[in-house]
């Protein structure tokens, strides 16, 4: 359950998880706080509410990156405060959660975690109160928080939260710090590749010294441009087997990424 904080700038913290390479960010201004993604249930997010008020007392609010429950099903010992999301997120959570909600409790038993799988099924859904579209901005008292719709990328409710005063973005599932970079839970059927290269042109040009993404260590920005690249190969390779050029087995041994990543890339729409 215990995470560990990273200050990647001053006032701005990454804390990382064990669980699911998790990592989630709190932005600290001189009258309140922000909270980036709440961890997956009601215990997690318990868990990081009290390693909030270690450092800091000020009131908070609550962004979330996007939908996905290891992002958002931890609000409820937050509440009350605002939640805010792209306005898709808020249709994804209200349509879909009670469906996700018994894949993960099945998963969290198979994997011998039925702690994890109990404390799922006893958490409330909270849904976002706070929406916007595109872009709009946050006044914790003498620092602005940017909360930032790119583009469509691991979903089409993504949200970036930049902090311009420290250069440090937070990106949730755009990017991620696996072993290789992307992992194969990057690429779903919420997915889309094509419009994903586009999307992390759209985080460089805020010129971040930091990126912390959804999952894994902060990175830098030559990282994201190094997977920029390596999505335009996947969109290539994906275009080839789509003309009948090229076979799935072909694309995956011309692939820099491992064969679950390419395949999951592959499968996208």
């Amino acid at each position: 359950m215990s995470g560990r904080w990273i200050e990647v700038a001053d006032g701005v913290h990454a804390r990382r998880y064990e669980e699911l390479d998790l990592t989630v960010g709190l932005v600290v201004g001189a009258e309140r706080c922000l909270v980036v993604d709440t961890r997956g249930d009601l215990e997690q997010g318990a868990e990081l509410a009290a390693a909030v008020r270690e450092l800091t007392p000020l009131p908070w609010s609550v962004v979330f990156t996007h939908a996905h429950f290891d992002h958002t099903w931890g609000t409820e010992r937050f509440t009350p405060c605002a939640v805010w999301a792209h306005e898709g997120c808020r249709a994804e959570l209200t349509e879909y959660a009670e469906d996700a909600r018994a894949k993960w409790i099945a998963y969290y038993r198979e994997q011998g975690k039925a702690e994890t799988a109990d404390a799922i099924a006893r958490t409330t859904f909270v849904v976002p109160d706070h929406l916007f579209t595109d872009r709009t901005e946050l006044d914790l008292g003498g620092r602005t928080a940017v909360l930032l719709h790119p583009g469509r990328a691991h979903t089409d409710h993504d949200v970036v939260v930049h902090v311009p005063d420290a250069g440090v973005l937070f990106a949730g599932d755009i990017v991620e710090n696996a072993e290789h970079g992307f992992s194969a839970f990057s690429f779903s059927s919420e997915s889309d590749l094509t419009a994903w290269p586009d999307t992390l042109d759209a985080l460089l040009a805020l010129e971040p010294r930091v990126i912390v993404p959804g999952h894994g260590e902060p990175v830098d920005a030559d990282f994201v441009r190094y997977h920029r690249h390596g999505l335009h190969e996947l969109i290539a390779l994906k275009a080839g087997v789509g003309r009948g050029e090229t076979t799935e087995v072909a694309a995956v041994a011309a692939s820099r990424y491992p064969s679950d990543v390419t395949l999951a890339a592959l499968a996208t729409p």
